[in-house]
Parts: C-alpha cells; sequence; structure tokens
C-alpha cells in the first residue's frame, strides 16, 4: 500500500499547478493564499513545538483551523472579513488535497466543514461633493507628484475604480479620442470599458506628456519610475483628507480611502445630483446593472426623499395607479425597511396627476 504524497509536495502543486496554471488566479489572489499559509504554519509549528519543515499533513487538523482563526481574531485583532478570508484560503487548499488523497478526505471533509462567521455590517461610507472637490484640490499640481495624484484621485472619481485596477492601468488602455473611455481589468480578470469625462482624459493625457511610458507600462508610478502601490496611495489620500479638512470639517468624521470614491457615483446617482451620469460602474457587465447591486450603495437625500413623498402623496390623493420607470427602478423597498428612489429614470416617469381621468 503506498504511502500519501508528502505534505510539501501536494502545497508547492496547489500553488504551481492547481491555483497559477489550472485555475489561473490572479497574483493577488495567489499572495493572499501565501501570507495566510505562512501564517498558519507558523502557528502550527509552534503549537506542535516543532519546526515548519518537520509539519505533515496529518499535523494540520480542524481543531488546528479553529485554534488559527481564534489567534486571528483575539491576538492579532484581524476583522471578521479577514478571518473568513485566511478561512478560504486554507479550505482551498483541503478541498484539492481531498480530491488527490482518498486516504485524508475524512481530515479535510472536517476542516471543509468549519463555516464562515458572520458580523456585523457597517454602513457604507461616501462622500459629499463638497468633500471630494476639497480633496482633488490639494494635490500641488506644479510638482509632478501631485500632478499624478491629481490625476489618479480625479480618475477613481469618474471611474468608480477599485484601486489596484486604477493602478494597473497602462496608456494603451486609455482611448483619448471621443468617446474617451478606459478598459479595466477588474476582479475574475473581467474587463469593462468606462467612459472618461473630457477632464479626466486631459489630465491623463498631460500626466502623460510630462513622463512618457511605454504602452504597456503602468500609468502611475512611483519617484523611482516603478508602480505605485495601494498603500502609497492610502497614505498620500490621508495626507490630502488631513489638509481638506481645515476646509471642510465633516471629513474628520470619516474614514476615507481610495474604495470611498467607488462609493461616491452611486451616491450622486442617489442623489439626483447626477445630471451627466448614465452608467454606474459595478460586478457587471450590462450597461445597467442589477438594482439589487446598488441598493447597499445607494444615499438619497433627503430632499430627494421628501420631494418623491409629495409627488406619491398627490398621485393617491387622485387614485391614479402609480407608474413605474422604464428599468422598473422608481420605487424600491430598502433592506432598512425605507423607500429610496433612484431618479435616473424617475423624471417623465411619473407624471403629475392631471385632473380626472
Amino acid at each position: 500500500m503506498s504511502s500519501m504524497t508528502p505534505f510539501a509536495q501536494l502545497l508547492h502543486t496547489f500553488f504551481h499547478d492547481w491555483l497559477i496554471r489550472q485555475r489561473g488566479t490572479s497574483r493577488h489572489t495567489v499572495l493572499a493564499y501565501r501570507d495566510t499559509w505562512r501564517l498558519f504554519l507558523r502557528f502550527v509549528a509552534a503549537r506542535a513545538q516543532r519546526p515548519v519543515a518537520s509539519l505533515e499533513l496529518a499535523h494540520l487538523t480542524a481543531t488546528d483551523v479553529l485554534a488559527f482563526l481564534e489567534y486571528l481574531e483575539h491576538e492579532r485583532h484581524v476583522t471578521i472579513v479577514t478571518r473568513n478570508c485566511r478561512l478560504a484560503a486554507l479550505r482551498s487548499f483541503f478541498a484539492f488535497v481531498a480530491d488527490r488523497e482518498p486516504l485524508a478526505m475524512a481530515q479535510c471533509a472536517a476542516v471543509l466543514r468549519i463555516p464562515t462567521k458572520r458580523g456585523p455590517r457597517r454602513e457604507v461610507c461616501y462622500l459629499d461633493v463638497e468633500e471630494v472637490t476639497a480633496i482633488l484640490a490639494q494635490p500641488d499640481r506644479s510638482t509632478l507628484e501631485g500632478q499624478r495624484d491629481h490625476a489618479l484621485l480625479a480618475l477613481l472619481y469618474n471611474t468608480g475604480a477599485r484601486i489596484q485596477e486604477a493602478l494597473d492601468l497602462c496608456s494603451r488602455a486609455i482611448r483619448f479620442e471621443t468617446p474617451a473611455h478606459v478598459r479595466l481589468i477588474g476582479k475574475g480578470q473581467k474587463e469593462r470599458l468606462c467612459p472618461l469625462w473630457p477632464e479626466t482624459a486631459d489630465l491623463l493625457a498631460v500626466l502623460l506628456r510630462r513622463q512618457p511610458r511605454l504602452p504597456q507600462e503602468p500609468l502611475f508610478v512611483n519617484r523611482y519610475g516603478q508602480p505605485l502601490g495601494a498603500a502609497g496611495v492610502r497614505y498620500k489620500l490621508q495626507r490630502y483628507v488631513q489638509m481638506a479638512t481645515e476646509q471642510v470639517p465633516s471629513l474628520a468624521l470619516k474614514r476615507v480611502t481610495p474604495h470611498v470614491f467607488r462609493h461616491y457615483l452611486p451616491f450622486l446617482t442617489m442623489s439626483s445630483h447626477a445630471k451627466h451620469f448614465t452608467d454606474m460602474p459595478g460586478n457587471s457587465r450590462s450597461r445597467r446593472p442589477s438594482l439589487l447591486l446598488c441598493t447597499r450603495h445607494s444615499f438619497p437625500r433627503l430632499e430627494t426623499v421628501e420631494k418623491i413623498q409629495q409627488r406619491i402623496t398627490r398621485l393617491i390623493a387622485t387614485q391614479l395607479p402609480l407608474r413605474w420607470c422604464r428599468f422598473g427602478e422608481c420605487l424600491l423597498f430598502h433592506r432598512q425597511r425605507c423607500f429610496e428612489i433612484n431618479l435616473g429614470g424617475f423624471d417623465g416617469c411619473m407624471p403629475e396627476p392631471q385632473g380626472n381621468h
């Protein structure tokens, strides 16, 4: 009877053959899985009082996984979201092993039965128009670094791109001619086209003229010509937010990250200040993503809700049937049991009451 494949060989095959060659996962996913396994192996080795190199598959039990998750939460103080991401990386490996090592199936099944943990779901942070304007005004555009930061923030503001999507952007993915747009590669290697306002296209064109890049090279780089990292962008953004807080004090109450710019567009659309918006960025390739994907990121202003309530009250008083907008998105019952209105398709779709019918 042949023995099981050594643990080191299984782990090597999982990363190099399964994740990269067969699954084609992104570099960031591979790095995240690598970091999880580095922490897990160190934890199990310390728990078993043996070096990492001497660990075998039999040492990695469901009990060790549960203890590792407790260690992450209580000693490393990670969030529940991070805890669940670490668990997903471990479960992926044990699912891989279960298909190849029948003798370890019971051990793998015990790990796979560990559920993800539910945690509090905070309200989505968003920025007002005045706050975004104040932040965009902070970079010193007379310097190359300031011009780069201003163009990057303007791109995030315009497209709602994730930070890594924007940092991976190359000049060949930008169309400067009308209609200007950028091609972004998102999660799951999905492509989408995002329209560019003329002002944003001009900012990117000026940056390229001042700091030329090859078509395949990232557009945003540091002072050494290396691709800019997400950590560097977060650091710079925090500085600009601190400076902008002097002009707009409400920024001091918000945790502003590059991802918050992604929440700004749905807020702008739902608050009826988006006359120039016809599309909203999202995970879907459709021109108009499903409304259910946008409900958590929609922030109607109070004056908008009051306006709609007045019109609905007048319609009910006249006993006229309500007419839904062309996308069926005029009214929706929010998860917090309040009504939200998508004014992007509202005007002209629910008429004022006109006499008797």
